[in-house]
């Protein structure tokens, strides 16, 4: 491919921005450019060119995409998680890197790698300060600063060699029970605050995975309501062994931009446009969440082939349990595979969106797909994100960051059934409600709660579960 000649950002700003999308990682003609922008239509067939699919999916550092992502703050681990086990390796948008906790309870990001003789540093220990590598006692605080070499320090103190010693780092801040990283330029964003993260009285929990597969089909999944008719509602009756009856139908979509992301709305052959699915809708934040109110669901890139899942859930608790402080939020990390059978599990909700992302491919091919009316959120989505590579392109922040610490007390999104979460319910109300009723039992969203959690869940809420799986009031 020819290399694409230099371009006058001054005198061509537009041609310029959509160069320089690419330039991050491979250079192009600008007929190679319109082709890519132009969504091919073969046979009849809607698709996406391979190349403009690259631009969605490709996150490594140096790749439009990738830039993209990084300006924004992703929660990568929950803070309980360290307790124990104060320091963890982890991959994110394609970099190494060793996420620690040190003995003053300062959260560090950097590099995997010592730069002394390139130990590993997710086997390095922490101290009051930093994190020191195991082989030769290199001590490093959370701006990747050198700050001892034990024996240089005394064999050859005036060569000053910590001074000129620094590795990678980023910044991390500790919010809602979630250890959160920003990869980006500065200067950063403010964290954003979501209302939910506000509300009192209720039990939380964190829930992380790792899938096997591109981030991009994961969050396509979060504007894709027809999908919970058949996965979620007719398939789940058949993999009880039921024949039928299928769920209602879904009869009317919409789909809306807001401030913060993409709102879907529905309506159902048992509903109208009174439910509050139709009024409020579901929300796809920007750039990799999916909200339902009482949780939030990101899909972090791991590199270009698997996506870190991380869950927030909020279960209010009943007024007879008021008021409730939690102490701890609990992290525990749902398994995506039965180990008997080596088949991906399917009994709960985001389980099976699991099935549904890693049966598209490690990378989608969107080339081969054939879109529907249905379809419209995604074609949405995906137009919106080339548009978010123009901006920034082109200097400008992109959609959904928040910088204004006013506005960040608290951002109000919009929410179905917010009085639920917000005031509550008597426990009797809770357990007859034909949703929330239905969770008491068990967390409802993903496979592999632990016991422990399960309890602490419990008896935040005030029930047991008797030896016939009754819930049953303490």
């Amino acid at each position: 491919m020819r290399q694409a000649a230099p371009i006058s950002r001054a005198a061509e700003p537009r041609r310029f921005s959509r160069m320089i999308l690419t330039n991050f990682y491979i250079a192009y003609s600008m007929r190679d450019i319109q082709m890519i922008r132009a969504t091919r239509r073969t046979k009849g067939r809607l698709m996406l060119a391979d190349a403009k699919n690259s631009l969605l999916t490709q996150v490594s550092p140096g790749t439009p995409m990738g830039d993209l992502l990084r300006r924004y703050w992703h929660p990568i681990a929950g803070e309980s998680e360290f307790d124990e086990m104060p320091v963890r390796a982890v991959r994110l948008l394609g970099e190494d890197l060793v996420l620690y906790k040190d003995l003053s309870g300062q959260f560090g990001l950097v590099d995997r790698q010592c730069p002394h003789r390139r130990a590993d540093l997710a086997y390095g220990f922490v101290e009051q300060c930093g994190l020191r590598c195991n082989y030769h006692g290199w001590l490093y605080d959370q701006d990747g600063r050198c700050i001892e070499q034990p024996y240089e320090d005394i064999a050859n103190p005036q060569a000053r060699l910590k001074e000129r010693i620094k590795i990678k780092s980023y910044p991390v801040q500790v919010h809602a029970g979630m250890v959160w990283a920003y990869l980006g330029p500065a200067p950063a964003p403010l964290l954003p605050n979501w209302e939910p993260f506000t509300w009192q009285n209720g039990f939380r929990q964190v829930v992380i995975s790792e899938v096997p597969c591109n981030w991009f089909q994961c969050q396509e999944n979060s504007i894709d309501p027809v999908h919970f008719e058949w996965m979620h509602s007719n398939w789940s009756m058949r993999l009880r062994g039921n024949t039928g009856p299928y769920g209602p139908t879904h009869t009317r979509l919409n789909f809306e931009e807001f401030d913060y992301g993409l709102i879907y709305k529905r309506i159902r052959s048992d509903t109208d446009e009174n439910h509050p699915l139709w009024t409020t809708g579901r929300l796809a934040l920007w750039p990799n969440v999916f909200c339902l109110g009482d949780h939030f669901e990101w899909r972090i890139p791991i590199d270009d082939e698997n996506t870190l899942s991380v869950t927030w859930a909020f279960t209010r608790v009943p007024h007879e349990r008021e008021p409730y402080v939690q102490q701890r939020i609990p992290t525990w990390h749902g398994p995506v595979k039965d180990e008997a059978s080596g088949r991906w599990i399917t009994s709960h909700v985001m389980n099976q969106d699991f099935v549904a992302w890693v049966g598209q491919g490690r990378v989608a091919d969107r080339s081969q797909e054939n879109l529907g009316s249905s379809d419209r959120g995604i074609a949405m989505l995906r137009r919106h994100f080339f548009d978010e590579l123009d901006a920034i392109a082109q200097g400008k922040d992109p959609k959904g960051l928040v910088r204004d610490p006013q506005k960040n007390t608290c951002i109000p999104l919009p929410i179905a059934s917010r009085h639920l979460f917000i005031k509550g319910l008597s426990r009797a109300q809770l357990l007859a409600h034909p949703i929330l009723g239905s969770h008491m039992k068990d967390y409802a969203f993903q496979y592999g709660q632990p016991d422990s959690v399960k309890q602490a869940f419990r008896d935040a809420i005030g029930i047991r579960v008797d030896e016939q799986g009754n819930v049953v009031s303490l």
